[in-house]
């Protein structure tokens, strides 16, 4: 009995071990189950929220004609009133995701999106129109920093920067079939149909999330000061508001003035608060790490430049070339479709390490892509000789740029902060690109034909874009280690 003992006791420590091993083992596989589900979820609706962005712009004609009693003036807040709200609400929306719960926040935005999305679809009158839409923009901030908090958060560290890819490579795809896929329903229905598009695919996506997302408990207990959170949201829709609005209403009509004056001021003020508040609207603390705010402003610079390429780039073959909606929208297609690629690359082969290396050969090639434009382009040469091309390294530039931003700020921050950082990173994109936009207006509405000098400013944007993906760099002194945080971002591209 004596010399079967430990015999015995091994076996069934032995048993236990491979037991062990196996529950965790069953535990990994429903992990990673639940991730990719997620990635899945957080997928559809960054192309959802991204393809309304753009989708509008191709079924403007059959607005026109729908409201014709309309100034186009007012008509163009059809746009604007998405994407002041969208930008105005990002960073509140990224904190209040840390507070409430990302669970309840991507819940609660996605069938906010489906019922604003189907009101749009009804809308009878233009002003009914544009409170959708601006309903919508609002449901579309909350659910982009709760989707990719999720995914961070479901992701283990070494798997994150492939998942950022793949979630980089939904906004490409929405970039590449949308305005094909606008003019598509414009065609065949009218305008109504690119929203009432969204409300099936809405619901399913919530369907599929109530059933399979888990829940976990909020990252922080305390809710962001009202205040500041309210003078942040204001300050941004007012800046973005001014700057959408000035080609139209003049850059030195009071209304303008105004806004971007007035938001200015209401953002300092959120900032000022911010500084000691217990709850800030603004986690300012974030923007101690060097990475995270360099990537903040690349952000800016680089929204800056692709938003002006994006208006243009169509603009120019519908009013230059003559192309329908249809062909503008076909015409774009292969450049947005290298943007997928570009963004599942960087996401599976360029380690954390190095991703201030793909921001800053991205912005190169757009740069690169906008200069072949601003020095070739005109009525006279082919779309295959010029257009086509430039679209290509401006394509492959994004999907490298907006990727590895998204993955080395998300490296740099702390999990409980993950869908905070993300809607600071997205705000910083979306004011960049509205000061795109409005550059893009000021300087069409100069004197002479200055459609190719619109193509030059995004190049030159794109520069200071690549010498921000240069600063990202940092460099650890000799003797020193290297801090946790960039060790698990170093881990996670590999």
């Amino acid at each position: 009995m004596s010399a079967a003992g430990p015999g015995a006791a091994s076996a069934g420590v032995a048993q236990d071990a491979r037991e062990a091993q196996e529950v965790q083992g069953a535990r990994n596989a429903q992990d990673a189950a639940t991730g990719r589900r997620v990635l899945l979820l957080a997928c559809a609706v960054t192309f959802l929220a991204f393809l309304d962005a753009t989708v509008v712009n191709v079924a403007f004609p059959d607005l026109r004609r729908a409201f014709p009693e309309v100034s186009l003036a007012h008509l163009t807040w059809v746009v604007s009133a998405y994407t002041v709200v969208f930008a105005a609400l990002l960073a509140a929306a990224g904190r209040l995701a840390d507070t409430l719960g990302r669970h309840v926040l991507f819940l609660g935005s996605v069938l906010a999106f489906s019922v604003t999305s189907l009101a749009a679809s009804l809308a009878p009158s233009s002003d009914l129109l544009i409170l959708a839409r601006a309903l919508q923009g609002a449901a579309a901030a909350g659910m982009i920093p709760a989707a990719l908090g999720l995914v961070l958060a479901h992701t283990p560290p070494a798997r994150r920067a492939a998942a950022l890819g793949v979630w980089g490579a939904a906004g490409g795809l929405a970039a590449a079939v949308g305005p094909s896929l606008g003019g598509l329903l414009v065609e065949v229905w009218d305008w109504r149909a690119i929203f009432l598009i969204n409300v099936p695919l809405g619901l399913a996506v919530w369907w599929s999330a109530a059933r399979t997302v888990p829940r976990r408990a909020p990252a922080v207990r305390r809710l962001p000061d009202p205040v500041g959170t309210a003078a942040l949201t204001l300050g941004i829709g007012g800046v973005v508001a001014g700057l959408s609005q000035g080609r139209d209403w003049g850059w030195t009509d009071p209304a303008v003035l105004g806004l971007g004056c007035g938001g200015a001021l209401l953002a300092a003020l959120a900032l000022h608060r911010s500084r000691r508040h217990p709850a800030p609207a603004v986690d300012r603390d974030l923007w101690r790490d060097p990475v995270f705010a360099r990537a903040n402003l690349g952000a800016l610079l680089f929204g800056a430049a692709m938003y002006a390429w994006l208006l243009i780039g169509p603009s120019y073959l519908i009013a230059r070339w003559n192309y329908s909606a249809l062909e503008a929208g076909f015409g774009i297609t292969p450049g947005a479709v290298l943007a997928m690629g570009g963004a599942l690359a960087v996401g599976r082969r360029v380690p954390a390490r190095l991703q201030w290396a793909a921001v800053t050969a991205g912005s190169l090639l757009f740069a690169a892509g906008a200069g072949l434009l601003w020095g070739w382009l005109d009525e006279s040469t082919a779309y295959a000789q010029v257009f086509l091309p430039a679209g290509l390294l401006g394509g492959l530039g994004i999907g490298l740029v907006l990727t590895a931003l998204s993955t080395a700020a998300s490296a740099s921050l702390p999990p409980e902060r993950f869908a905070a950082g993300t809607g600071l990173l997205m705000t910083a994109r979306q004011l960049g690109g509205a000061l795109g936009i409005a550059g893009t207006a000021a300087v069409l509405t100069g004197k002479g034909d200055n459609w190719r000098d619109v193509f030059l400013m995004a190049a030159l944007a794109s520069l200071a874009a690549a010498f921000a993906g240069c600063s990202m760099r940092v460099r650890t002194p000799k003797g020193t280690q290297t801090p946790k945080r960039a060790e698990s971002g170093v881990r996670q591209g590999r």
